[in-house]
């Protein structure tokens, strides 16, 4: 059976770098702090996760483009709310060969301020409306705190971000849920869960009329925020001067609205899933769907087993099932099962000898590392079934970790309890006033991730001052 998380979830952080560069995802070995390198069978998790991210996006009408790397200076300083919270973090460019630039060049820290400007030409009247866009980007920030792989880093290096402009509020209103809907899907997807929340205004995205926050909680029971939406409204479209003639012929700021997710994602994906082996990936985004491991005996017929595991290999890639064998002699089939178990291959398929006299094979799920026996002609039925096992098994006990994981509390004394022992998130009666929330942040010395974006029916009074509750607060140690 599967480990239990706390015999590893306490050497969490040790367990994260160990695995991604065992298993040779992410090489943080570069010598530029803060960057790192996608090696081969990372990256092509990153791509089957942006495939989902791309293909969630298009469905509903967005479009993908591609924007320069460098910003003006004045452009990135034309949304001056916007630009004080990325100064102390923004990488410049000052020379251009052996001459210095008349205009400093910003790598974008994130491109609002590159890409309004050419909404501004793009728009002219409320037939160019609604605009829905999307890029994947790398971008730059000269993060002060210390480095993570993946979580923490100064080049992000897989930056989705989408931007709209629309011709109503409301209509950009309803642009924030379709947003929300979306990457609800795309973590769902993934079997990553999540709890959403509007951030407390002191700490929305700057310029925006409001934030939505997406947060998972990571093994060791701090949270990370995977994804945020907001409603810009017209902050930025009035200071990049974004107006379009209406249909009555007046004129008006175009209605903003931008949504971003980063390879925190793939750090999520990786760490709510793992185990002791390792990894452990859905279906839908591992690189190789099982891996064919032949087990010679000595006195089996080995040449017999290894072209059974061959035709076993061939037979799952002609049916779709992405397959490799592991057919090298001079390696154990254990050393074999550490390999790919930390790789986090969903199923292995075993061919001994007692599979050979019997017509069968061995399949084992990555999730539990059950075995079990099939004939060998209901292979390729047996392994599909184990990878539809997979995928609902890694999602509904990651959902179950994250719901046992959320406490509601009624006075700060329990909730600072809960977060001393860094067990997860804690949820308290609040008035919505910044006071108390800040006092919250204080008292639990945690952060503030927001409160829920439903309705929630809160009969208590407010932990801090006492007066009626209006919705509950979510609190917890972050990264």
């Amino acid at each position: 059976m599967r480990p239990e998380r706390k015999e590893w979830s306490e050497q969490f952080s040790e367990w994260f770098h160990r695995v991604i560069f065992e298993a040779k995802v992410y090489d943080y070995r570069y010598p530029v702090k803060g960057m790192a390198v996608w090696m081969p069978y990372g990256f092509s998790i990153r791509r089957n996760v942006l495939t989902i991210v791309r293909n969630v996006l298009e469905s509903s009408g967005h479009q993908e483009v591609l924007f320069p790397l460098l910003i003006p200076e004045d452009m990135l300083r034309r949304e001056a709310e916007h630009v004080k919270s990325f100064e102390k973090e923004v990488f410049w460019v000052t020379r251009g060969g052996g001459e210095e630039l008349n205009v400093k060049l910003a790598l974008r820290p994130t491109s609002e301020t590159a890409i309004y400007p050419m909404f501004k030409l793009w728009i002219s009247s409320y037939n160019d409306l609604p605009i829905k866009i999307y890029q994947v980007v790398s971008v730059f920030r000269h993060e002060t705190k210390a480095t993570k792989p993946m979580i923490r880093v100064r080049e992000v290096t897989t930056f989705k971000e989408a931007h709209t402009a629309h011709a109503t509020p409301e209509e950009a209103e309803e642009q924030v849920h379709e947003a929300v809907r979306e990457y609800s899907k795309i973590f769902d997807t993934l079997g990553i869960p999540y709890l959403i929340s509007r951030r407390p205004d002191w700490d929305k995205f700057p310029g925006a009329v409001y934030t939505i926050a997406f947060d998972t909680i990571m093994p060791d029971g701090r949270t990370l925020q995977i994804g945020t939406v907001h409603n810009l409204g017209q902050t930025f479209s009035k200071a990049f001067d974004i107006k379009f003639m209406k249909s009555d012929g007046s004129y008006d700021y175009v209605w903003q609205t931008c949504y971003g997710i980063s390879e925190r994602v793939v750090a999520a994906l990786i760490s709510v899933h793992g185990d002791d082996h390792g990894m452990v990936l859905p279906p839908k985004v591992a690189p190789i769907h099982a891996v064919v491991v032949p087990i010679p005996y000595k006195d089996a017929d080995s040449k017999a087993i290894f072209n059974k595991a061959r035709e076993a290999c061939e037979l799952l890639n002609s049916h779709g099932i992405k397959a490799v064998i592991d057919d090298r002699p001079d390696v154990t089939p254990g050393s074999k099962y550490f390999e790919w178990e930390l790789k986090g291959v969903p199923v292995r398929v075993e061919i001994g000898p007692r599979d050979l006299e019997k017509e069968s094979a061995t399949i084992v799920k990555r999730v539990d590392l059950e075995k079990r026996v099939c004939p060998f002609k209901e292979l390729v039925n047996a392994v599909e079934r184990a990878l539809e096992e997979v995928d609902l098994e890694l999602r509904d006990r990651a959902w179950k970790f994250l719901k046992d994981k959320v406490y509601r509390v009624e006075s700060l004394k329990e909730g600072k309890a809960i977060i001393e022992k860094r067990n997860g998130i804690v949820e308290m009666p609040w008035c919505l006033s910044e006071s108390c929330g800040r006092t919250i942040e204080g008292e639990l010395n945690a952060s503030v991730l927001g409160h829920p974006i439903e309705d929630v029916d809160v009969d208590g009074k407010c932990v801090v001052c006492g007066n009626r509750a209006e919705t509950l607060i979510r609190v917890a140690k972050t990264y």
